[in-house]
């Protein structure tokens, strides 16, 4: 009888071990995901930033005062003598910017962007009244970059 017992006890303990195994994975499984998700979280919210910070800005340095302009008036990408960050005063002016972020809720990534003119329909052009803007946003805890893009037209203010 005492051999009986020992082996329902062995097996009650290998059966809550093995419950237990399960339930500790499952715990872990859900914190991970949680913490991918406040990372990725994150790095939207610094591509966000960036993009609304961007609206603010003229389409082009020819438009900084509005006027009515041709295409081929448009300035090339990129900033305009010597302008830096963040005394951008159009759209173009963030082509290759970089910047790392290190504040306390959000250390260790990293803020580039791209700007490009396009046509109505995203295809990269020569000089159109459209530019798209591609921030990434970068960071050891990422599992890959994340992206987000805006097209601006001259046209528009958002």
């Amino acid at each position: 009888m005492g051999s009986i017992q020992s082996m329902l006890a062995i097996g009650a303990i290998v059966l809550f071990a093995l419950i237990s195994i399960r339930f500790n994975s499952s715990v872990l499984q859900n914190m991970t995901v949680e913490v991918e998700n406040k990372v990725y979280l994150t790095a939207f919210s610094l591509a966000d930033d960036l993009i609304e910070e961007i609206k603010q800005k003229a389409f082009d340095e020819k438009t900084v005062e509005f006027q009515a302009i041709a295409v081929g008036q448009l300035s090339s990408i990129g900033p305009d003598g010597g302008e830096v960050w963040p005394n951008f005063n159009d759209i173009d002016d963030y082509h290759g910017y970089k910047k790392p972020v290190a504040l306390p809720h959000a250390e260790g990534y990293e803020v580039s962007c791209k700007v490009a003119y396009v046509n109505p329909d995203g295809s990269p052009s020569g000089k159109s009244f459209y530019k798209k803007v591609e921030i990434q946003v970068t960071s050891k805890y990422l599992s890959s970059p994340l992206y987000m893009s805006f097209i601006f037209s001259l046209h528009s203010k958002n």
